[in-house]
């Protein structure tokens, strides 16, 4: 699996210590709490207590706001991606590989992506247009794999790639209503079951043995 958890913050993200930081975790616990569109840009700043500059400094609105809460889950998903693709695995491997990931990392940032797929409806049409065409970066890369796996025979054409790209992604979309911090199984634990069960669903059928002569 990608690493990118880093307590030091090495990996792109704002420490919650810092003011952003605290902007953000104030905000997915607003916007979780009572709803994107009954949440202020006071009660955020509250919660961080932050001053209302220094939201602005960081935002430019709450709309933004929002987005960001999203962008931060997909840009180290979007990294991680590309980390896998240099690894010069098989398409196979490389789709199990990119299941780990996209699994422990949603699952480390289950209550923004919960918060997320819940409100991001309300983003502004330019927001919107920006969560797409991430999301379809890491739709096409699956759908590509999948296609790839089959065409050399790793994977049976039992279904579409597209099929198969649903799937995925609508499990790993459920995740974070479902998963719990504390509860017995842990996200590699998940990651793990889920990949074996993907993979061996589009594992070929072994061919019935030559009768001898």
């Amino acid at each position: 699996m990608n690493q990118h958890s880093d307590p030091a913050g090495n990996d792109g993200r704002p420490p919650v210590s810092s003011t952003r930081g605290r902007i953000i975790s104030a905000a997915v616990e607003l916007f979780a709490e009572q709803g994107f569109d009954a949440t202020s840009v006071n009660q955020v700043v509250a919660r961080a207590s932050v001053a209302k500059g220094a939201l602005y400094h960081h935002f430019s609105s709450k709309d933004d706001l929002l987005f960001e809460v999203y962008r931060e889950l997909v840009d180290r998903q979007l990294s991680g991606l590309h980390d896998i693709q240099r690894r010069g695995l098989s398409p196979a491997e490389t789709l199990r590989a990119l299941i780990l990931d996209l699994v422990c990392t949603t699952a480390e940032k289950a209550a923004e992506a919960k918060v997320f797929f819940r409100e991001g409806h309300r983003l502004s049409d330019a927001n919107q247009q920006r969560t797409r065409r991430a999301r379809r970066e890491m739709h096409d890369a699956v759908l590509g794999l999948v296609a790839a796996a089959q065409a050399g025979g790793e994977f049976s054409a039992v279904a579409s790639p597209e099929m198969v790209t649903f799937t995925l992604f609508g499990v790993i979309n459920e995740l974070p209503v479902w998963y719990q911090p504390d509860g017995r199984k842990r996200p590699a634990d998940i990651a793990e079951e889920l990949s074996a069960l993907l993979l061996a669903a589009l594992r070929p059928a072994p061919t019935a043995a030559e009768p001898s002569t």
